[in-house]
Order: C-alpha cells, then structure tokens, then sequence
C-alpha cells in the first residue's frame, strides 16, 4: 500500500510541474509572439493617454516578470482573466465551450473506440482473411482522410443532398435556451448532433481498431493462450475474456490521450459544421490577439491529458497485475 501511495504522489506532483511548466511556455509564447491586441480597440482619434489608459485597464503596462506573477496566482486561484475580445470572464467563455465541444466529441469517441476496439479483436481471429484486409482499408481509410473533406462529403450528401441532416449549428435558429440541460435535451439538438459526431467517430475508429488487432495478434502467442486452449475452452471465449483483458492496456492509453486531445476540440469539425465549442474559440482567440482566452484554453486542454494521463496509470493496474509501483 505504501509504495502505491509513494507511487501516485509523485505521478501526481510529475503532472502539477508539467502543467507549470506548460503554463509558463504560453505566458510567454502569446506575449510575445502574437500583436498587441489592445491594437484592435485602439482608435486613430485617441490620444496617447487614452491609449495608455485602454493598456492599463488590461494589465499590460506593468513589466512583464510582474504580469506573469500575477498570471501564476491568479492560475492557482481559478482566475483565467479578461477577454480582451468579448469583455467577459474568460473562465465563463471557456466552460460554456468545453460543454459544447465535450457533448460533440464524448459520444464520438464511445462509439469510435465502442465498436473499433471489438473490432480490431474480432479481425486478429480473421487475420489473413478478405474480411480482416476490408476492416483494415476502411480503418485506415478513414484515418487518413482530411476531417474537413470527410465533413464536406457528409454535408453534401446527407445535409444538402438528401436532406436528411442539418448541416450546421447546435440548434435550429431561432431558439432561446433557459440552460445548458435546455439547449441539449431536445431532439433538434440531437438532429444536429448526429452529423459531425459521425465524422470524428469514423476519424477516429481506425486508431482502436488498428491497436487493438496488432496487440492481439502479439498476445496469441502468450503461453497463457496456449494454457487456454490445452484447456479446451471455447475460441471466443478465449479472444475476449482472456486475450482481449490483455490486448486493452495500449487502447486505453491511446483513448486517454484522445479524450485529453478532446478537451480543446476538433477545430477543423467544429469550423466546418459551425460548431460553437472550444478548438473553434481557440482559432478566433488568436485571429484576434485575445491571448488570455488562448492560453487558458490550451492549459485547460493540457490538464485534461495530464489527469486522464494519470488515472490510466492507476487503471494500468486494474487490468495487469504485472504493473509494478516503480
């Protein structure tokens, strides 16, 4: 018990310096990589105190040791700042985001990894076989191709040449929320939902899938495998209850990672179906030089893997006794 709580304590304390040390590569990148963005609310008729004021009024005419200082407390406190393009909170901006992306690529990713995972078990026992090269073509295929050309052909197709699907948006316009519950639990919502959430579910069904046949293919020749089969037990039970439990630590890591990914959205899905989540906002926060709102977003999107990170390390020990406290 000891060298477990030894072990997550400093898995725990490798993430808060890694989230640190991220924090302070986006402090600096946007302060001086991007333009002034106080450029954009500064007219041709301010004179130069007024345009002193306008600097002030954001914090940035201190130096900058003093602003990144009070970026770190304020990080510590949940204080993200002030947008300097919607003059609103930015950790409000951001919440209301990461809902929107989260419920579009959360029940993506379930049915990606839902079905593709199985699937890649079911192929490894047809390895060789017309069936396992088709799974093959059409798992790489869709990895392979551009998201936002997968999106065009959906759209075309089923939105505007069908009919079936609306091609943009959360909601039919007009429409007046009283919640985030309100605006989801309705079935135009899901109307809206059902396209894009396709198109990141077929992008990223070919990652489980792939994993998961190549891992099983290597765990076949375990000797627990054989020991199985000496046995005599039925073959499927063999591939899901005994060579699948072992064949899942690779897919699990790799689901982590793209949940974590998730957090900060597809930008390209979200542009392309005009989808008001977070990888969106990022692509406009840095069109527009609004670095408070950039860089909380990344930092958000990187304590989303770092934790996920960690919490399949603790799960790593659920599925493989072997996983030693190291």
């Amino acid at each position: 018990m000891s060298s477990r709580r030894s072990y997550l304590i400093r898995r725990v304390l490798h993430g808060f310096m890694a989230l640190f040390i991220i924090a302070t590569v986006l402090f600096f990148l946007f302060r001086l990589g991007l333009p002034d963005p106080t450029a954009a609310l500064i007219t041709e008729g301010l004179n130069p105190a007024e345009r002193e004021q306008i600097r002030a009024s954001f914090g940035l005419d201190q130096p900058i040791w003093e602003q990144y200082f009070i970026y770190l407390a304020n990080i510590v406190q949940g204080d993200f700042g002030y947008s300097f393009h919607y003059r609103a909170p930015v950790a409000d901006i951001i919440w209301e985001r990461l809902g929107n992306t989260m419920i579009l690529m959360l029940p993506a990713i379930i049915l990606a990894y839902g079905i593709g995972a199985p699937l890649g078990a079911w192929l490894s026992w047809r390895r060789g076989s017309r069936i396992d090269t088709s799974g093959i073509f059409v798992g790489l295929m869709f990895r392979s191709a551009p998201m936002f050309w997968t999106g065009m052909i959906a759209i075309l197709f089923f939105g505007i040449g069908l009919g079936w699907l609306p091609t943009s948006g959360m909601r039919t316009l007009p429409y007046e929320a009283s919640s985030f519950l309100d605006k989801i639990f309705t079935l135009d919502f899901l109307h809206h939902l059902i396209l894009p959430a396709l198109v990141v579910a077929l992008y990223y069904l070919g990652s489980p899938l792939l994993i998961m046949r190549n891992t099983m293919l290597e765990v076949y020749g375990e000797d627990f495998i054989e020991m199985a089969r000496a046995k005599g037990l039925p073959e499927r039970r063999i591939l899901y209850a005994h060579a699948a439990r072992n064949a899942l630590l690779p897919v699990v890591t790799q689901l982590a990672v793209t949940i974590g990914l998730a957090a900060g959205g597809q930008v390209v899905v979200e542009v392309v179906f005009s989808w008001p989540g977070l990888g969106r906002e990022i692509l406009n926060s840095v069109r527009t030089s609004d670095f408070p709102l950039a860089q909380a977003s990344f930092l958000v999107m990187a304590a989303f893997v770092v934790t996920l990170n960690l919490l399949v390390d603790i799960l790593y020990t659920m599925l493989d006794p072997r996983v030693s406290f190291k």
